[in-house]
Parts: C-alpha cells; sequence; structure tokens
C-alpha cells in the first residue's frame, strides 16, 4: 500500500475551507485538447514519469488555459491570482493574459498584496510547518523530515514559492495530483493547478516575477459577482442571469460565492 499517497489524498480532506460539493459526471465524455493529454516527465532522480491526461469532464470553459482579455493594471510577465474567482492571470501585455484554472485551498486565501517568485522548483518535495507539527503531531510528526517530490507528493509536478521582502509567504503555486478539484474550493494546499498548466506556467515566469493575490474587494472589481454551481464550480453571475433570464439583483459578495457556509 502506497501510504504517502494515501496520506496526500487525506489530506484534502483535512479541515480547512469546506469542500465544495461534487456532481456525478461522466469522466470520459468530450475531447481532450493536446495540451491537457497525457505525458511523460522526468522526475526529481532523473526518472520517467508518467503525466495522466486530464479528463475532459474536468476541462470546463473556466479551468481550461486559455487566452483571454486582462483590464488590471499589472504589468506584462506578473501573475495575478484571483483565489476567489479561482482563476490565475499570466500577464502577456496589450491587454491580453493566459488564464488557468485553479484550485483554492485554505491557505491560498490566507495571504493578499504583492510577492515575488523567489523559487522554482521540480517536483518539489514538501514538509509540514512546525505550526501544522505542533497542532496535529500525530498527522504531520512523521514527515518532519520531508516527503520527497514524485507523484505521492501533494506539491505535484512543480511548484513556485512566493517571498516578500526576502522572507519566505509559504504561500506555493503548484500542481496537484487530484485533477478534479482544479475550480473548487479544497481542504488543504495553496493554489492549486492541473500538472499540463503548472508546467507550462513554470516554463514561462521568470524568478523575480512579480505576483499580485486579489482581496475579496479586488475580485469583486474585476471579476464581478460570482456564484457557485451545484457541481462546486463559480461562474460569473451574469452568466447565470442570462442563462435564466433572471436579473441578478441582490447577488452575494465573492466570499459568499466561493466558499458556501456549512
Amino acid at each position: 500500500m502506497r501510504f504517502a499517497y494515501l496520506f496526500a489524498v487525506a489530506a484534502l480532506g483535512l479541515a480547512a475551507c469546506t469542500p465544495a460539493q461534487r456532481a456525478t459526471i461522466n469522466l470520459d465524455a468530450g475531447h481532450v485538447p493536446a495540451e491537457y493529454q497525457a505525458r511523460t516527465d522526468t522526475g526529481p532522480n532523473g526518472e520517467p514519469i508518467d503525466i495522466p491526461a486530464v479528463r475532459a469532464a474536468y476541462l470546463n470553459d473556466r479551468n481550461k488555459r486559455q487566452r483571454v482579455p486582462f483590464n488590471g493594471p499589472e504589468s506584462e510577465g506578473s501573475i495575478v491570482v484571483d483565489p476567489y474567482a479561482r482563476v490565475l492571470y499570466h500577464v502577456l501585455g496589450n491587454g491580453e493574459a493566459m488564464r488557468y484554472g485553479v484550485a483554492v485551498g485554505r491557505a491560498g486565501k490566507g495571504f493578499a498584496g504583492n510577492a515575488e517568485v523567489a523559487l522554482k522548483k521540480r517536483w518539489p518535495s514538501w514538509t509540514p510547518t512546525q505550526n501544522m507539527i505542533n497542532t496535529e503531531p500525530d498527522l504531520y510528526a512523521q514527515f518532519a523530515g520531508g516527503l520527497p517530490g514524485g507523484v505521492d507528493n501533494p506539491l505535484g509536478s512543480r511548484a513556485l514559492y512566493l517571498y516578500r521582502g526576502g522572507q519566505d509567504t509559504y504561500y506555493r503555486i503548484h500542481g496537484t495530483m487530484d485533477p478534479s478539484s482544479i475550480g473548487k474550493a479544497t481542504s488543504a494546499g495553496c493554489i492549486r493547478l492541473f500538472n499540463q498548466d503548472i508546467m507550462d506556467l513554470f516554463d514561462q515566469v521568470k524568478p523575480g516575477a512579480r505576483v499580485t493575490v486579489r482581496s475579496q474587494a479586488d475580485s469583486l472589481r474585476y471579476e464581478g459577482p460570482l456564484i457557485e454551481t451545484p457541481e462546486g464550480y463559480v461562474i460569473p453571475a451574469r452568466e447565470q442571469a442570462l442563462a435564466t433570464g433572471e436579473a441578478p439583483a441582490g447577488l452575494p459578495s465573492p466570499v459568499e460565492s466561493a466558499v458556501p457556509a456549512r
């Protein structure tokens, strides 16, 4: 039994952000674009690692990597994380950005403002913080020495480490071994992308790149009100209003939309 893998899966269920409801869906339906097909990567010790294709059911319009108009003030080369709209933008300039769908855990909403990409790591290792060990020693103490990078590691294929003023923020943008979580509120972690997407972003982003993590107010300003679907994704409220013919009056705030209270 692969205990490390079971731990990574179990970590998704730890009390943090309330997990979004999942619908019963046909995971094999639809077409998978070339950028989300299976691929083979080189692991931390030079070994080949097979990365499965992303199932078409997970590739809704907001989750798929795509070039979109961008109206924020950030400069070319910057990263903008919106944990409430569950998207990440890599600013391309000329009013455009590459948009990626993300999953957001509790730690993904514990930081806002500016930082920079100080480190980039392929198949990164993972080490619980001392606070995690102190709070739940039965769960985390055994990993105090770190969990090596690889297919059993919850950080996935790549990670970007954010620092502010030379200090580690402990905020990570990383891959995931659970592609079904993308676009949803999850129980643990920071900002996670499909492994194929974090690999693409990793190759595009330079060390020192500026990162802006939007606040709730900024999310509302640039993305507008959001609502959560029965499947656990968020969509612009205006899209729902157009689909139903209902006026978008009295819509909830980004927080209420993105993380339903339970």
